[in-house]
């Protein structure tokens, strides 16, 4: 009896220590669980390379400083060459996204580009500050780029010769400019510059200039006068609603068959989303996000 009755605890004792060791293999296994939960998404990084449209300037860069502060381990770099080069550069692949300020040209489609419309820029028609020209018409404008109006005082101006100051051939600005007021090929210019502050300053500088430059490069600017075309200011709102004649796209350009990197992907999302509109609105372009 006392044999059965030993037998009997040393069972139960043994069942009791085999569940104790159960218990002490689980928790492990529930810690493990826990870990994937516990660990934090790996950080984007690597570099991204943005070319061209020097009218996107102050568009690429408040949205370049704004994702590389939320994201440290990324670099951005903007390489301001002009529409053409932008879109070349897209192309053949030296850069991540090509930037325009023109919509792509159906043979640029057809040679395997993509054209993303990032937002809209009013191309403003610019005169000296102390001109007394207010208003123009595109008709009027055309005629003064083409050569037929030649003088201030045929527009209500005081008398004085009217100098043409225009962007460079491939610029986007003078392609936008050109296409919407029929001068394509047509225009004659003093002075053909080749980034938009250029076109700025050169206008600033001389008392009978006229010339043109996108809208978020003008406003602010005290030393240059944007007319209105047709009675109707150049601002975001006449832009967006379309009343205002002069305007273009700002263009985000990449290859229709082949895929970003991860941190280009990263950087081409953010500028199309709406949380990239209040920066787009400061650096004076229309959003079209929604």
């Amino acid at each position: 009896m006392k044999k059965t009755l030993a037998f009997v605890l040393t069972a139960v004792m043994s069942l009791s220590l085999l569940a104790g060791c159960g218990s002490k293999t689980a928790a492990p296994d529930s810690t493990n669980n826990d870990q994937p939960q516990q660990q934090t998404e790996e950080k984007l990084s690597g570099s991204v390379s943005t070319n061209g449209s020097t009218s996107m300037e102050k568009v690429i860069g408040a949205l370049s400083e704004q994702f590389m502060a939320d994201n440290s381990g990324v670099s951005i770099t903007y390489d301001p060459t002009g529409s053409g080069a932008g879109i070349e550069a897209a192309s053949n692949g030296s850069a991540d996204i090509g930037l325009a300020s023109r919509a792509l040209k159906d043979e640029e489609k057809a040679g395997g580009l993509t054209e993303t419309v990032v937002a809209l820029d009013g191309i403003a028609v610019i005169v000296n500050a102390d001109s007394k020209v207010e208003d123009l018409s595109v008709e009027q404008i055309a005629k003064i780029f083409t050569g037929e109006i030649t003088d201030w005082s045929e527009v209500g101006g005081e008398a004085g010769k009217i100098s043409c100051i225009g962007r460079e051939a491939g610029s986007g600005t003078r392609d936008g400019f050109e296409s919407i007021t029929g001068t394509k090929d047509a225009c004659k210019l003093d002075q053909e510059l080749t980034s938009t502050g250029g076109v700025i300053e050169a206008v600033a500088g001389n008392a009978n200039a006229i010339g043109y430059a996108s809208l978020s490069a003008v406003e602010g600017k005290d030393t240059v006068k944007a007319v209105t075309v047709g009675g109707v200011a150049c601002t975001e709102e006449t832009v967006l609603d379309g009343s205002y004649a002069i305007q273009r796209p700002f263009v985000l350009v990449t290859k229709t068959d082949a895929s970003l990197s991860t941190a280009a992907q990263a950087f081409f999302d953010y500028t199309t989303s709406t949380a990239a509109n209040d920066l787009i609105k400061a650096a004076g372009a229309v959003p079209v996000a929604k």
